[in-house]
């Protein structure tokens, strides 16, 4: 006897643009409770670089919850950066916080943090009783535009990028806007790097306006920063909800264009290459062998490098001696589920997958980044 079992969910969940989350008059936050009555109990998990910035935050946190008449129960501060996915005494840290303070499937964790610790916490409030409400607010462009609004949570094991995760969407994501102005040039920067990826293989007229946009984002002006913000947050959205494979049961991953070195390049430079760093370097290279096997146009590659480099990314950095292609191939085919699958570019603005890398042209196109020869349009 077979029972074949059938059932859809559907999931909902608001991303918020706002400015000042905790001031008195923004009740943005309020208005998602959705059980006041009951008084559900609150954690925080802040990121300990946002503390160290901002060091009146917890007790701004629980002054406006109080003014709602609701209770801070308690905060936690999480190692910034790569940190806080390679050791697991934080993890521990909230399991018991949890069990302490009685949080609830009906309670909440707030996370303010970069995408490391969003992504961190994540995944201890989707595994604590199975799955505990969470409110995202991340405090980089990378968590903002990319990291912060969507489904995934992870940690790593072994040195193992992402090893450990979870599929769980958040209860809800505040992107502030004020939080972006304590941030060091390279973490502005980094962010970056994913609106370029989802630009590059989704919309060729939001490419071409970070392009126009080139010399404003460099100086990262208010106005040039917030639409690629928004616009990057809006697509990582849109392809979640649109592409059929939210939780990533298939290989395809066109998110993840660039991802397949960025992740072994990072994990060869002992994390001194931040996350939207590695991106920029691996969509060099994906970019460049894409012309290599005659999809691209030179002058597109050119392009794309110049937007770059403009920025201020570095693209020949040392770890890139130490890739081995076909190992990091090797381990992101595992990481997919078993088929390799590379998003390549065929033009500005429209990427396909590929089942099949030619090692040698990939090497071509990591040498051709490392040398002096690259071209850079005008």
């Amino acid at each position: 006897m077979q029972i074949n079992q059938s059932f859809t969910v559907s999931y909902q969940y608001p991303v918020i643009f706002t400015e000042d989350t905790f001031s008195s008059n923004n009740q943005s936050l309020i208005k998602l409770i959705d059980n006041l009555s009951d008084r559900p109990e609150f954690l925080l998990c802040l990121d300990s670089e946002v503390a160290a910035c901002h060091p009146e935050l917890s007790q701004k946190v629980a002054d406006y919850l109080a003014a709602a008449e609701l209770k801070l129960s308690d905060t936690l501060i999480i190692p910034g950066g790569e940190d806080c996915k390679n050791h697991t005494q934080w993890l521990e840290d909230i399991y018991q916080a949890v069990a302490d303070y009685k949080i609830d499937r009906h309670s909440y964790i707030i996370v303010v943090g970069g995408g490391a610790v969003v992504d961190a916490v994540g995944y201890a409030a989707a595994t604590a009783h199975r799955g505990i409400r969470l409110i995202r607010l991340p405090s980089t462009v990378l968590g903002q535009n990319d990291a912060g609004v969507g489904v995934k949570n992870a940690i790593n094991f072994n040195k193992r990028k992402n090893y450990l995760g979870t599929f769980v969407p958040p209860f809800a994501v505040i992107n502030d806007f004020t939080l972006l102005n304590s941030l060091q040039v390279r973490d502005k920067r980094c962010g970056i790097a994913e609106a370029i990826k989802v630009a590059l293989i989704k919309d060729k007229e939001f490419f071409n306006q970070l392009y126009a946009d080139r010399f404003e984002l460099a100086q990262f002006e208010t106005a040039a920063m917030k639409n690629m913000i928004i616009k990057g947050a809006k697509w990582h959205l849109d392809h979640i909800a649109t592409n059929g494979d939210p939780f990533e049961f298939g290989s395809a991953r066109p998110l993840d264009f660039g991802h397949w070195s960025a992740h072994k390049l990072e994990e060869l430079s002992n994390n001194e290459l931040r996350h939207g760093e590695a991106v920029a370097i691996g969509i060099a290279i994906d970019s460049l062998y894409s012309v290599y096997a005659g999809h691209l146009t030179q002058a597109d590659a050119n392009k794309i490098i110049t937007l770059l480099t403009t920025l201020g990314f570095t693209l020949n950095h040392s770890a890139l001696q130490q890739l081995d292609v076909e190992q990091a191939l090797n381990e992101f085919k595992e990481h997919l589920g078993g088929r390799l699958c590379i998003t390549l570019l065929n033009n500005l603005g429209s990427g396909f997958e590929a089942n099949h890398i030619n090692s040698e042209w990939m090497k071509k196109s990591i040498a051709q980044l490392q040398s002096s020869e690259l071209e850079l349009a005008c």
